[in-house]
């Protein structure tokens, strides 16, 4: 399936961001408190507030935390009212750009992210101006030192998975969204550990960057993932090895 690839590298690059986001506990709390408010306080009977809390707790997040932001999302503590929306824009070499946000206020957010999107080179464009280009998928990577791609694509097919993607050191597993559960559920009775469990957009289509559109999209991304209202940021770049190893190095100097 095309934009596998360019799938984990994201993961990876978004879980070194992520570590270092002092904003990270915020993001995680917006999440379960809009599961909440739509599927009720119970995880058990309400697949997106279990995956939030389960993401916020592989993040440490403090149990009284989880807990406060499911009272909010219920109504049973004062809090700001989030409104979830979708920006959708394009990034540098003609990438397209999603951005998943919860906000308080839909006006500040908008100024927030366009202006983010001029800076670094791309434009905030209008409603399913490039959604079309993704489909939303279970998502799940697995070192590949902890499984064998026998064992792995037995497990994760039998329980409804569509594929079973072989990477750099680890697998990418892609299922239906209805299927999400049953999937992890599988790899949990398996003990199958995943590095990464959730439901997001997969490319249909990629991009390749060259170098100096690369470290721009790159730039861009960081940007509008360092902003407190965007929950995710998804594209549909692709950037070769060798490019991904100089902006790595220049990152680090």
């Amino acid at each position: 399936m095309a934009g596998h690839s360019h799938s984990a590298n994201i993961a990876i690059r978004k879980g070194a961001v992520d570590k270092k986001r002092g904003a990270l506990f915020g993001r995680l709390s917006k999440a379960i408190i809009i599961a909440a408010k739509h599927g009720g306080p119970d995880p058990a009977h309400c697949p997106r507030l279990r995956l939030a809390i389960d993401k916020a707790r592989k993040q440490s997040m403090p149990k009284d935390n989880i807990e406060r932001a499911i009272k909010r999302g219920c109504g049973n503590l004062e809090g700001e009212n989030y409104e979830e929306l979708l920006y959708e824009g394009y990034g540098p070499g003609g990438i397209a750009v999603m951005c998943d946000i919860l906000t308080e206020s839909r006006n500040r957010t908008a100024g927030e992210v366009r202006k983010i999107f001029e800076i670094h080179g791309g434009n905030l464009g209008a409603t399913n101006c490039v959604s079309w280009m993704f489909d939303r998928k279970g998502y799940f990577t697995i070192p590949a030192q902890h499984v064998s791609e026998e064992k792995l694509l037995e497990v994760a097919l039998e329980a409804g998975a569509d594929d079973v993607l072989p990477e750099d050191k680890l697998f990418v597993v892609l299922c239906d969204p209805l299927n999400f559960d049953a999937v992890s559920a599988a790899f949990e009775s398996a003990k199958i550990p995943t590095d990464v469990a959730e439901i997001r957009r997969v490319a249909k289509n990629i991009v390749d960057l060259d170098l100096d559109n690369a470290r721009r999209a790159l730039d861009l991304i960081d940007a509008l993932e360092e902003n407190e209202d965007v929950q995710s940021v998804t594209s549909n770049d692709s950037i070769p090895d060798e490019i991904l190893a100089v902006l790595n190095a220049e990152r680090s100097q």
